[in-house]
């Protein structure tokens, strides 16, 4: 090879090199490296220290198995979780007397997402039977994440008027007059996320394990499984 295809191949070879170094950060920025010590970097977590006191929940109050939600109202993969994956966890373990779902609250979404969480406290209080046909409402009506248009005051209102067995003005007032209680205890779900290194939602802890996104049913299974034994 001649001296001038040399100088040619050399800026070559650099951009080549240089892509290939750029690609490699990329890809190690997506796919960060295990410790070296093979020690996991969430902290330890157990669903028995986690405070559930006043939280809406279904199943037997004394099931042998808790499972712990953190959702917002308005983050459509919590809409995701509660169709597509909490329908089998109710058949086959909460109907059955196995399992208790708890479900706090992780606002992050806008003041929507606060308001619902006010009126999630006050539906609980007041009308724990209606309850859950109240929150799969909630998610049915969901629309584009954020302050988009459904979830102020105003609009749970008008949803309220439609579930039967809730008084939509009794709710209303109820919010009003217990905001300030009501948000601490919104804001202490959030505190107890953050204690055991959930940030997402929606979120759940099984035993001592934290599933982060919207799994399948499948994916809870096992675990749940594996606790019953």
């Amino acid at each position: 090879m001649n001296t001038n295809e040399n100088n040619k191949f050399l800026p070559v070879a650099v951009i080549v090199a240089g892509l290939f170094i750029a690609g490699a950060v990329v890809w190690n920025g997506q796919n960060p490296a295990a410790p070296s010590d093979g020690t996991a970097q969430a902290p330890k977590v157990n669903v028995k220290d986690v405070k559930i006191d006043g939280d809406p929940f279904i199943g037997r109050a004394d099931a042998p198995i808790t499972i712990i939600s953190w959702s917002d109202f308005q983050c459509p993969y919590c809409k995701k979780f509660e169709f597509e994956t909490l329908p089998g966890i109710i058949e086959n373990y909460v109907d059955t007397g196995k399992v208790k779902v708890v479900f706090m609250d992780f606002t992050f979404l806008g003041s929507d997402s606060i308001d619902a969480a006010l009126y999630n406290r006050s539906v609980w209080k007041l009308y724990p039977e209606q309850y859950f046909a109240w929150r799969t409402a909630m998610f049915t009506a969901q629309d584009d994440e954020g302050d988009q248009g459904f979830g102020d005051a105003a609009s749970i209102d008008k949803l309220n008027t439609a579930i039967s067995g809730i008084d939509a003005e009794k709710v209303s007032a109820d919010v009003k007059a217990n905001t300030n209680a009501y948000q601490k205890e919104v804001n202490a779900d959030k505190a107890e996320a953050q204690k055991v290194g959930v940030n997402s939602t929606p979120s759940s802890i099984i035993g001592t394990q934290v599933v982060a996104s919207a799994y399948p049913f499948e994916y809870f299974k096992p675990l749940i499984d594996e606790l019953l034994k």
